[in-house]
Protein backbone atom coordinates (compact mmCIF):
# COMPACT_ATOMS: atom_id res chain seq x y z
CA UNK A 1 0.00 0.00 0.00
CA UNK A 2 1.31 3.43 -0.97
CA UNK A 3 0.82 6.26 1.55
CA UNK A 4 -1.57 9.16 1.01
CA UNK A 5 1.28 11.62 0.32
CA UNK A 6 2.70 9.35 -2.38
CA UNK A 7 -0.74 8.91 -3.99
CA UNK A 8 -1.29 12.69 -3.89
CA UNK A 9 2.14 13.21 -5.47
CA UNK A 10 1.30 10.83 -8.30
CA UNK A 11 -1.67 13.04 -9.23
CA UNK A 12 0.76 15.87 -10.03
CA UNK A 13 2.61 13.82 -12.64
CA UNK A 14 1.63 12.62 -16.10
CA UNK A 15 3.25 9.18 -16.08
CA UNK A 16 3.78 8.96 -19.84
CA UNK A 17 5.10 12.52 -20.23
CA UNK A 18 8.78 13.44 -20.46
CA UNK A 19 9.36 16.79 -18.78
CA UNK A 20 12.23 19.17 -19.40
CA UNK A 21 14.80 19.02 -16.61
CA UNK A 22 13.74 22.26 -14.84
CA UNK A 23 10.05 21.26 -14.87
CA UNK A 24 10.86 17.74 -13.66
CA UNK A 25 12.86 19.12 -10.73
CA UNK A 26 10.05 21.53 -9.87
CA UNK A 27 7.67 18.55 -9.69
CA UNK A 28 10.19 16.53 -7.66
CA UNK A 29 10.32 19.38 -5.12
CA UNK A 30 6.51 19.46 -4.93
CA UNK A 31 6.49 15.73 -4.19
CA UNK A 32 9.12 16.05 -1.42
CA UNK A 33 6.54 16.13 1.37
CA UNK A 34 8.37 14.25 4.11
CA UNK A 35 9.20 15.90 7.43
CA UNK A 36 12.94 15.65 6.70
CA UNK A 37 15.00 17.34 3.96
CA UNK A 38 14.62 14.75 1.22
CA UNK A 39 17.40 13.98 -1.25
CA UNK A 40 16.68 14.48 -4.93
CA UNK A 41 17.98 11.53 -6.91
CA UNK A 42 18.87 11.12 -10.57
CA UNK A 43 18.38 7.74 -12.24
CA UNK A 44 19.79 7.19 -15.73
CA UNK A 45 19.30 4.00 -17.75
CA UNK A 46 22.19 3.62 -20.19
CA UNK A 47 22.47 1.65 -23.41
CA UNK A 48 25.46 -0.36 -22.23
CA UNK A 49 26.04 -3.97 -21.23
CA UNK A 50 27.80 -3.78 -17.83
CA UNK A 51 28.89 -7.42 -18.12
CA UNK A 52 31.54 -6.27 -20.61
CA UNK A 53 34.60 -4.49 -19.21
CA UNK A 54 34.71 -2.13 -22.21
CA UNK A 55 31.16 -0.94 -21.48
CA UNK A 56 31.64 0.02 -17.84
CA UNK A 57 30.62 3.56 -16.98
CA UNK A 58 32.30 4.85 -13.84
CA UNK A 59 33.83 8.09 -12.73
CA UNK A 60 33.71 11.02 -10.36
CA UNK A 61 32.40 14.54 -10.65
CA UNK A 62 32.30 17.52 -8.29
CA UNK A 63 28.75 18.84 -8.09
CA UNK A 64 28.92 22.68 -8.14
CA UNK A 65 26.49 22.96 -5.22
CA UNK A 66 27.62 19.88 -3.27
CA UNK A 67 25.31 17.09 -2.14
CA UNK A 68 23.94 18.60 1.06
CA UNK A 69 25.19 15.58 2.98
CA UNK A 70 27.82 15.71 5.70
CA UNK A 71 30.48 13.32 4.44
CA UNK A 72 32.58 11.54 7.07
CA UNK A 73 36.05 10.80 5.71
CA UNK A 74 38.46 8.08 6.89
CA UNK A 75 42.06 8.41 5.71
CA UNK A 76 44.49 5.51 5.99
CA UNK A 77 47.93 7.08 5.92
CA UNK A 78 51.08 7.60 7.96
CA UNK A 79 53.43 10.45 8.84
CA UNK A 80 53.14 13.68 6.88
CA UNK A 81 50.24 12.34 4.81
CA UNK A 82 48.27 11.60 7.99
CA UNK A 83 48.94 15.18 9.14
CA UNK A 84 47.82 16.47 5.74
CA UNK A 85 44.58 14.51 6.03
CA UNK A 86 43.83 15.90 9.48
CA UNK A 87 44.58 19.46 8.32
CA UNK A 88 42.20 19.02 5.36
CA UNK A 89 39.35 18.07 7.70
CA UNK A 90 39.23 14.26 7.62
CA UNK A 91 37.19 13.01 10.58
CA UNK A 92 39.23 9.83 11.09
CA UNK A 93 42.94 9.35 10.37
CA UNK A 94 45.09 6.34 11.12
CA UNK A 95 46.74 3.24 9.73
CA UNK A 96 46.80 -0.30 11.19
CA UNK A 97 44.79 0.92 14.19
CA UNK A 98 41.83 2.05 12.03
CA UNK A 99 41.94 -1.10 9.89
CA UNK A 100 41.89 -3.22 13.04
CA UNK A 101 38.90 -1.22 14.33
CA UNK A 102 36.99 -2.05 11.12
CA UNK A 103 38.00 -5.72 11.31
CA UNK A 104 37.45 -6.40 15.01
CA UNK A 105 34.62 -3.99 15.87
CA UNK A 106 32.79 -4.11 12.52
CA UNK A 107 33.06 -0.31 12.55
CA UNK A 108 31.77 1.63 9.53
CA UNK A 109 31.27 5.12 10.91
CA UNK A 110 32.55 6.77 7.72
CA UNK A 111 31.20 7.46 4.22
CA UNK A 112 34.42 7.59 2.17
CA UNK A 113 37.80 5.90 2.66
CA UNK A 114 40.90 7.52 1.15
CA UNK A 115 44.40 6.07 1.27
CA UNK A 116 47.90 6.48 -0.09
CA UNK A 117 49.21 3.92 -2.64
CA UNK A 118 51.77 2.54 -0.15
CA UNK A 119 48.95 1.55 2.25
CA UNK A 120 46.86 -0.32 -0.34
CA UNK A 121 48.53 -3.63 0.52
CA UNK A 122 47.05 -3.40 4.03
CA UNK A 123 43.72 -1.86 2.97
CA UNK A 124 43.31 -4.51 0.26
CA UNK A 125 43.09 -7.23 2.92
CA UNK A 126 39.76 -5.73 3.97
CA UNK A 127 38.40 -5.81 0.41
CA UNK A 128 35.76 -8.40 1.34
CA UNK A 129 34.20 -6.10 3.94
CA UNK A 130 34.85 -2.69 2.33
CA UNK A 131 34.01 -3.71 -1.25
CA UNK A 132 30.35 -4.74 -0.79
CA UNK A 133 29.67 -1.49 1.08
CA UNK A 134 31.19 0.63 -1.70
CA UNK A 135 33.93 1.83 0.66
CA UNK A 136 37.00 0.30 -0.99
CA UNK A 137 39.47 3.00 -2.11
CA UNK A 138 40.08 3.03 -5.85
CA UNK A 139 42.49 5.05 -8.03
CA UNK A 140 39.68 5.61 -10.60
CA UNK A 141 37.58 7.42 -8.02
CA UNK A 142 40.55 9.45 -6.76
CA UNK A 143 40.55 7.75 -3.36
CA UNK A 144 43.99 6.15 -3.77
CA UNK A 145 46.32 9.12 -4.11
CA UNK A 146 49.37 10.89 -2.73
CA UNK A 147 47.46 14.18 -2.91
CA UNK A 148 45.54 13.45 0.29
CA UNK A 149 44.68 17.07 1.09
CA UNK A 150 43.03 17.65 -2.29
CA UNK A 151 41.20 14.30 -2.16
CA UNK A 152 39.67 15.15 1.24
CA UNK A 153 38.80 18.69 0.12
CA UNK A 154 37.14 17.40 -3.09
CA UNK A 155 34.97 14.93 -1.17
CA UNK A 156 33.96 17.65 1.28
CA UNK A 157 33.17 20.00 -1.63
CA UNK A 158 30.65 17.59 -3.16
CA UNK A 159 32.59 15.04 -5.21
CA UNK A 160 30.36 12.10 -6.05
CA UNK A 161 31.12 8.80 -7.73
CA UNK A 162 28.80 7.50 -10.43
CA UNK A 163 28.83 3.88 -11.46
CA UNK A 164 26.56 1.81 -13.67
CA UNK A 165 24.93 -1.10 -11.82
CA UNK A 166 24.16 -4.61 -13.10
CA UNK A 167 20.92 -3.37 -14.71
CA UNK A 168 22.78 -0.59 -16.61
CA UNK A 169 21.35 2.15 -14.37
CA UNK A 170 23.29 4.95 -12.66
CA UNK A 171 21.74 6.22 -9.40
CA UNK A 172 23.16 9.42 -7.87
CA UNK A 173 21.89 11.94 -5.34
CA UNK A 174 22.15 15.45 -6.81
CA UNK A 175 21.35 17.37 -3.63
CA UNK A 176 18.62 18.12 -1.11
CA UNK A 177 15.12 19.48 -1.62
CA UNK A 178 16.16 22.58 0.35
CA UNK A 179 18.63 23.48 -2.45
CA UNK A 180 15.81 24.71 -4.66
CA UNK A 181 15.37 24.18 -8.39
CA UNK A 182 18.28 26.27 -9.72
CA UNK A 183 21.03 24.63 -7.68
CA UNK A 184 19.63 21.15 -8.36
CA UNK A 185 19.48 21.93 -12.08
CA UNK A 186 23.17 22.97 -12.08
CA UNK A 187 24.10 19.73 -10.30
CA UNK A 188 21.96 17.64 -12.69
CA UNK A 189 23.51 19.21 -15.78
CA UNK A 190 27.05 18.76 -14.41
CA UNK A 191 26.40 15.07 -13.75
CA UNK A 192 24.70 14.49 -17.12
CA UNK A 193 27.62 16.15 -18.93
CA UNK A 194 30.00 13.79 -17.10
CA UNK A 195 27.90 10.73 -18.00
CA UNK A 196 27.76 11.74 -21.67
CA UNK A 197 31.54 12.28 -21.77
CA UNK A 198 32.00 8.85 -20.16
CA UNK A 199 30.15 7.05 -22.98
CA UNK A 200 32.22 3.95 -23.84
CA UNK A 201 33.23 3.67 -27.51
CA UNK A 202 31.94 0.06 -27.41
CA UNK A 203 28.38 1.22 -26.56
CA UNK A 204 26.11 0.91 -29.58
CA UNK A 205 22.66 2.37 -30.26
CA UNK A 206 20.92 4.83 -27.97
CA UNK A 207 23.15 5.71 -25.01
CA UNK A 208 20.67 7.60 -22.84
CA UNK A 209 17.75 5.16 -22.67
CA UNK A 210 15.82 6.96 -19.94
CA UNK A 211 16.40 9.73 -17.40
CA UNK A 212 14.30 10.31 -14.30
CA UNK A 213 14.41 12.33 -11.07
CA UNK A 214 12.68 11.56 -7.78
CA UNK A 215 12.65 12.76 -4.21
CA UNK A 216 13.55 10.17 -1.53
CA UNK A 217 9.91 9.36 -0.81
CA UNK A 218 8.34 10.52 -4.07
CA UNK A 219 7.56 8.93 -7.45
CA UNK A 220 9.88 9.00 -10.46
CA UNK A 221 9.47 11.80 -13.00
CA UNK A 222 10.69 11.22 -16.56
CA UNK A 223 13.09 13.77 -18.02
CA UNK A 224 13.45 14.52 -21.73
CA UNK A 225 17.24 14.60 -22.16
CA UNK A 226 18.98 14.51 -25.51
CA UNK A 227 22.69 14.19 -26.18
Amino acid sequence: MKGKKYVDSLKLIESAKQYDAAEALELALKTAKAKFDESIELHVKLGVDPRHADQQVRGVVILPNGTGKKVRVLVIAKGAKADEAAAAGAEFVGAEDMLQKIQTENWFGFDVCITTPDMMGLVGRLGKVLGPKGLMPNPKSGTVTMDIGKAVADVKAGKVEYRVDKTAIVHVSIGKASFGKEKLLENLQTLMDALIKAKPSAAKGTYLRSVAVASTMGPGIKVAYRM
